[in-house]
Parts: C-alpha cells; sequence; structure tokens
C-alpha cells in the first residue's frame, strides 16, 4: 500500500539549561550582588537573557537575569534596567561590555543616559501617573508594551499610544502618562547618546523639570 513520502520527525529541541543570576560585578575574587528590588506592579514579570559564544564558536544562552527594579515617586514609577553599554561601537571581547555593565549598574550612578553608550530600560507607571516633563540629550526610542501610555509634549500636544507603538523621542522636553484610572502601563526604552542639538540658539541640555529623588543627572551633556 502506498503510504506517500515520509514525514520527517523532528528532532527534539536541545535547551541548554542557564543560570538566572541577579546582576554582578567580579572585584578580584570577590563577587558582589546587588540586592534585587520587588516588583511594584501586577505586570508580567521580566528576564533579560544574556548571549554569547562556546569553546567552538557556537551561540549560546550564557545567563539570564531577573529583572532587578528601582522604584521612584512613592512606588508610582519603577525602572528595570535590561542592559547598557558605555561606548560605540561596543566592544563584546572577553565580556567587555558585559563587565562594564555590572560596573556601572553596581554604582548607582546611571542616569537616564548613559555618555557615549545606550541604556535599554523598561518602565512600569502606576494608574493615573504622570512622571516629570524632562528632556535628555539622547535619541530615544520607546516602545508601548502593556497597557496604553500618553505623550505629553512642553508646547501642549498630546498623544495617545498602545500596545506596539513607538515614540521616537529626539531630545524633546515631554513627560508620559498613564491614562488607565485601574491598570498599570508598560513601556520599554532604547537610549543612545547623540551630539549636542542647539535650536534658535539654545542648546537643548538636559532638564529633569520637578526632579525625581533619587534619580541622577546623565551628565553627557557639558
Amino acid at each position: 500500500m502506498h503510504r506517500g513520502p515520509e514525514i520527517e520527525r523532528q528532532r527534539p529541541l536541545q535547551v541548554r539549561p542557564t543560570r538566572c543570576l541577579t546582576t554582578m560585578i567580579k572585584s578580584g575574587d570577590t563577587i558582589i550582588m546587588p540586592s534585587q528590588q520587588p516588583q511594584v506592579s501586577d505586570l508580567p514579570s521580566i528576564t533579560t537573557y544574556l548571549t554569547g559564544h562556546d569553546d567552538s564558536g557556537k551561540a549560546i544562552v550564557e545567563a539570564c537575569r531577573p529583572a532587578n527594579w528601582t522604584v521612584y515617586d512613592n512606588k508610582e514609577m519603577a525602572f528595570n534596567v535590561a542592559y547598557t553599554t558605555s561606548q560605540f561601537p561596543a566592544n563584546l571581547n572577553d565580556n567587555a561590555d558585559i563587565k562594564t555593565y555590572d560596573k556601572v549598574l553596581s554604582s548607582g550612578k546611571l542616569g537616564l543616559v548613559n555618555p557615549h553608550g545606550t541604556v535599554c530600560r523598561t518602565v512600569d507607571f502606576a494608574p493615573g501617573f504622570e512622571c516629570m516633563m524632562h528632556r535628555t540629550q539622547s535619541l530615544d526610542y520607546g516602545i508601548v508594551i502593556h497597557g496604553e501610555i500618553e505623550l505629553v509634549l512642553d508646547s501642549g500636544e498630546r498623544q495617545l499610544m498602545g500596545p506596539g507603538d513607538i515614540a521616537v523621542q529626539r531630545a524633546t522636553m515631554h513627560s508620559w502618562k498613564n491614562p488607565s484610572s485601574d491598570k498599570w502601563a508598560r513601556m520599554t526604552f532604547v537610549l543612545q547618546d547623540c551630539e549636542k542639538l542647539v535650536v534658535g540658539g539654545e542648546v537643548m541640555k538636559e532638564d529633569h523639570g520637578r526632579g525625581t529623588d533619587g534619580l541622577p543627572m546623565s551628565g553627557n551633556d557639558s
């Protein structure tokens, strides 16, 4: 009896076990593990997966790291820095970028922007919360992940954004508002340092508006 072409059996997916690590740095022979802050929102938890290479040059998932949140404004806004680089192009040799990331994050001195580099940051916004009006010397990509977010500009213009919408933030004075009365919202941002911007003869320096306690200036606009 003709059975037709045989269907090739799929090989089982090989999953290489990874270690979920909190952010760490190695100082000499000492591993320094900063405390992990709990998530304040009811949104899904976040894990960052770092890829690399094994000794044969094959790509691997080298490690995974759970989110380490920093909370601001009476726990109505929370930051998780998934990754940051401190030079462009980034140097991946001997995991130089990972070592630098760990040192920057553990220092507690990272502002919104990392001078000469990039920052990938997730931000959770409480229902009804609007962050400070602010500007950074950077080119940013802001992607709405959960809920709705209103982009508010200092001209008075407002733009409502939903999941999947992207704001290309070009060193303007702006804030973000969660218009929901009962649901948290989440955005992920990729911020990259940029050249000094001059508009109408005025240098558009970093401005934190009313300010947020515990959030340092980036220091890339001098």
